[in-house]
Formats: structure tokens, C-alpha cells, sequence
């Protein structure tokens, strides 16, 4: 009769080193297929800067008059206007759009008055509990962030 040697089964290791090595080989194939397929479909070079610029916000309230709210670029990047838009958001009239046209360098400055409110049929631009937001738009439109925001006094 064959009798098999229990103490030697547990301790006979001849298969491990194999097994081991191909479970190695697989993982590195795989990390190697996954870099390359990356590098292929271009999924590096997807990755939008965001600009850095710093707005300033000086607000004006003339007792019983329409607000108004200069907003100057105060350092950091040049911006493309037609890439850059306002969001008032909480005023006596809310408003999204573009607000600034042209190059916007350290040097610019505009104001948000009661002109600006005309599309929404505002009457005196009161910007008490309101937010002003400057948002930055990619060319492509595949991403946004807000650059700055001001919030209003409390009414």
C-alpha cells in the first residue's frame, strides 16, 4: 500500500515560487496595459488650469439711489472676456451673463449698476443679502470655476 507522509505534504513547498511568480507576471501586465491604454486614448492630457486672478469689489449705496459695485481685477492672470461672466444671485433682480468683454489684465475695472439689470427689468439695483460671483469658463465649455465672490450687506 501507498501511505502518503502527512508531515511531508505540509511542508513540501516545490509550488509555491511558481505560483507566486505568475500571480507577479499578471499584476505587472495588467499595470503596463492600463499606462499604455492612457498614453493611447490621451486621457492625460485632459486637464483644464484654472486662471488665478484676484477681484475687488468696492460697493457704493447711495441712500434711496440704485447700488452700485465696481469690480476691479486686481492681480493674476490675463483673462479673455468673452470666457468670463457675472452671477448675481439674491438682488431685487438675479442675474447670469457675460459682463465683460475684451482682455482683462491687472488694470481693469468695471461697474455692475442698475444698466446691467435692464434685461430683467430691474429698477434700482439693490444688491442687500446678494452674492456676486465672477466665473471663469473654459474655451471648450467642459469646465467653470469661480474666480471671486462678494457678498452683499445684510438688509
Amino acid at each position: 500500500m501507498n501511505t502518503m507522509d502527512l508531515k511531508k505534504l505540509f511542508t513540501d513547498d516545490d509550488a509555491v515560487s511558481p505560483v507566486i511568480g505568475v500571480i507577479l507576471m499578471v499584476a505587472i501586465t495588467v499595470i503596463l496595459a492600463a499606462v499604455i491604454a492612457s498614453f493611447v486614448l490621451g486621457l492625460g492630457d485632459s486637464t483644464t488650469t484654472t486662471p488665478n486672478a484676484d477681484f475687488g469689489f468696492d460697493y457704493t449705496n447711495d441712500s434711496g439711489a440704485s447700488d452700485e459695485l465696481l469690480i476691479s481685477h486686481n492681480s493674476g492672470d490675463t483673462l479673455d472676456g468673452s470666457q468670463v461672466s457675472l452671477s448675481v444671485q439674491g438682488s431685487n433682480g438675479d442675474f447670469d451673463g457675460g459682463f465683460i468683454s475684451g482682455e482683462i489684465n491687472a488694470s481693469y475695472s468695471d461697474t455692475l449698476d442698475d444698466g446691467a439689470f435692464s434685461t430683467v427689468g430691474g429698477s434700482g439695483l439693490n444688491l442687500a443679502n446678494a452674492t456676486v460671483e465672477v466665473i471663469w469658463e473654459s474655451s471648450g465649455g467642459d469646465s467653470s470655476s469661480t474666480l471671486d465672490s462678494w457678498d452683499g450687506p445684510e438688509a
